[in-house]
């Protein structure tokens, strides 16, 4: 019979990829509690959520996260530079999921074995910053078919690292 499986008896196998999320200016509870959950599925190491005034952890959080962001470490700050500098001396490629004149489809991007990569995510309204950009090895976007040229952060985000994590797993193999 083909029933839903209770998460006890799922079959997925756990897996850790050296893959951290930067948020740049994310700051709907909503969102960031999808992004909790959306690392955890994928895999993420941690999450760094960059900017001012940031409350990474509400009620409104909570309840979307269901208990990820007890599982997945993160960190704030205000200077999203220092956090993109401190990972590219930590060997990380930086990515910006955003859509520029230059973004390639990140369906495109060609993962390195044993690559590490740092993906930045941009505040919904005002994508990722043009200093997020500069310091970025590649802009990569998701192609879109329809007449909207974005979608909601934590959807895009949650995209973006099933084909990064796929790659990933294609050039271990």
């Amino acid at each position: 019979m083909n029933q839903q499986l209770h998460h006890d008896a799922n079959k997925f196998i756990n897996k850790k990829f050296s893959i951290v999320i930067v948020c740049d200016r994310v700051c709907s509870p909503a969102n960031i509690g999808s992004i909790f959950r959306i690392a955890d599925s994928f895999g993420v190491e941690k999450i760094y959520f960059c900017g001012k005034d940031i409350t990474v952890v509400s009620k409104r959080m909570q309840r979307t996260a269901r208990a990820t962001h007890e599982i997945i470490p993160f960190e704030q700050s205000e200077d999203i530079t220092a956090v993109i500098e401190q990972l590219r001396t930590d060997n990380y490629t930086i990515l910006s999921l955003e859509i520029t004149a230059k973004s390639i489809p990140v369906s495109s991007y060609t993962v390195t074995p044993l690559e590490k990569i740092a993906l930045v995510v941009g505040e919904e309204n005002s994508g990722v910053s043009e200093k997020a950009l500069d310091l970025s090895k590649e802009s990569v976007h998701i192609n879109m078919y329809g007449n909207n040229s974005s979608m909601n952060v934590a959807t895009a985000t949650g995209i973006a690292l099933y084909e990064i994590t796929n790659k990933v797993l294609g050039s271990r193999e």
